[in-house]
């Protein structure tokens, strides 16, 4: 799918280099690892995990737009998973700074490099399908992750690891049920025009939900490129046009926290809100509600684990490790205000609004990356 990952106003702009196990000096795109003795290194340990194989193998990570702290922290933890396989040699990172040809441009290089393994979020989509299967067709490992790029696996790459965005669609939808049991209205912003999140969610939404739920937005949802400025001027369009808003739908919660406010502009209360988690929206719930007697909260986790699975097909292919069973990453229900299950809002004050509490890394490590 056409998707880059939302940026976050005020959040780290470009990411640290990394030290892994041979370091080497890195572009303006690129940096480049060595910390052997990396806190999650388990040379010392044995074998490491079943994805991890005898055979050496270096290993690269390329994003098409990185920068914002979740595909910040989505590298540390590559990283981070990376570095419990003994097997891997070198984990270097490079970043297209939101430029297709550039994002090209790294992912050639890489593979004249003679990298391994190559695992690829492909923001600009099919766009940089001709590169993977060059890099595919010259031996490489290849496998791009949550970004739709076209073609096929064992013909363009070696595989793709997605997440089951329909499932989420879902889970929105029952919990609708549950707090809308006689319909109501649903406005559903996603991201880019085109992006096949939005449209695999709202699949998953409406085969769940009947008639009686009408999307008041424009077909197939608002577009708001998950910034927040233009996020807020769709919630005052649609508010001007719709006496009532029942309930919120976004694919990326911690982008409407700047926007939320205009319903006080409109003397109107925030409806409820089916999103993906974030600290900052967790915080503002707990800050808001009261005022808001509308204002339900539900989420699902952010996928930012989706990249563990990246790196498992990844490492596993390139190393002669044992393959995951699955090339899907499955999200859960993280929090619900109105049953506390499996979680109640969560909200950690104390730490950076630009993190993500669902997230298997712990939150102080996530605080310290992007506060490097």
């Amino acid at each position: 799918m056409k998707m880059s990952l939302p940026s976050l106003a005020g959040v780290v702009a470009t990411s640290l280099a990394l030290a892994f196990l041979s370091g080497c000096s890195g572009s303006d795109s690129q940096d480049s690892t060595g910390q052997a003795a990396n806190n999650d290194a388990q040379a010392s340990k044995g074998p490491g995990p079943s994805w991890c194989g005898p055979k050496e193998a270096s290993l690269a990570y390329l994003d098409g737009m990185g920068g914002n702290s979740w595909k910040l922290i989505a590298k540390n933890i590559a990283h981070n998973e990376a570095s419990k396989c003994p097997s891997v040699t070198k984990f270097e990172y490079a970043n297209g700074h939101g430029s297709t040809q550039q994002a090209i441009s790294d992912i050639k290089s890489m593979t004249a490099r003679g990298f391994d393994a190559l695992i690829v979020f492909g923001d600009a989509g099919p766009a940089v399908l001709p590169a993977l299967t060059s890099a595919y067709e010259a031996g490489r490992v290849v496998v791009p992750y949550r970004v739709h790029v076209g073609g096929e696996a064992g013909k363009n790459y070696t595989k793709f690891v997605g997440t089951s965005f329909k499932s989420d669609g879902k889970h929105w939808a029952h919990w609708i049920q549950k707090i809308l049991p006689d319909g109501g209205n649903i406005l559903f912003i996603s991201g880019p025009a085109g992006n096949s999140q939005g449209a695999e969610e709202l699949e998953g939404m409406k085969s769940v939900l009947g008639p009686s739920y009408k999307f008041i937005n424009t077909h197939p949802y608002d577009v708001t490129n998950w910034d927040p400025a233009l996020t807020q001027r769709v919630l005052a369009s649609e508010i001007s046009k719709h006496d009532e808003i029942d309930v919120i739908v976004s694919d990326f919660g911690p982008s409407l926290v700047g926007a939320l406010s205009v319903f006080k502009k409109f003397g109107r209360s925030i409806p409820a809100i089916a999103t993906t988690d974030g600290n900052s929206l967790g915080c503002f719930w707990k800050n808001h509600h009261k005022n808001n007697p509308k204002f339900k909260l539900f989420t699902v986790t952010t996928g930012i684990d989706n990249v563990r699975l990246a790196v498992h097909w990844a490492v596993a292919k390139a190393t002669k490790g044992q393959v995951p069973d699955s090339a899907t990453f499955q999200s859960r229900v993280f929090e619900n205000s109105v049953t506390g299950k499996p979680n109640e809002v969560q909200c950690r004050p104390n730490l950076p609004g630009d993190i993500y509490l669902s997230s298997q890394m712990p939150a102080k490590k996530q605080a310290s990356i992007i506060n490097q």
